[in-house]
């Protein structure tokens, strides 16, 4: 399985960004798809994913109502849309093909990982 993350960047506090993983490897439609993130001397932290298939989205709550994912299963892309960026939103952003765990905040679990792409909003 391989994940390419790309859309990262730097954008002023109220701006948005849209990140972009494109997913090969395995099939899209059993598992699901999230995004974490990782701030400097910070642990990470769940971002948003959605279950693969069923259209079901799931968001941390520091990002409700802000970010929003999706995917386009035909060009096996997951996309993360970032609006009203603040600077606690600072970080490298993950994008990660998981299994399915409803105890978890955002009901999805990371296996396979990307490498990471920097967001920076000041």
């Amino acid at each position: 399985v391989q994940l390419v993350e790309s859309g990262g960047g730097s954008v002023q506090a109220g701006g948005s960004l849209r990140l972009s993983c494109v997913v090969s490897g395995y099939t899209y439609s059993s598992a699901c798809m999230a995004w974490f993130r990782q701030a400097p001397g910070k642990e990470r932290e769940d971002v948003a994913a959605i279950i693969a298939g069923l259209n079901d989205k799931h968001y941390a709550d520091s990002v409700r109502g802000r970010f929003a994912v999706s995917q386009d299963i035909a060009t096996d892309t997951f996309y993360l849309q970032m609006d009203s960026l603040e600077p606690d939103d600072t970080a490298v952003y993950y994008c990660a093909r998981g299994s399915i765990d409803y105890r978890s905040p955002i009901a999805c679990v990371g296996v396979n990982w990307g490498q990471g792409t920097q967001v920076t909003v000041s």
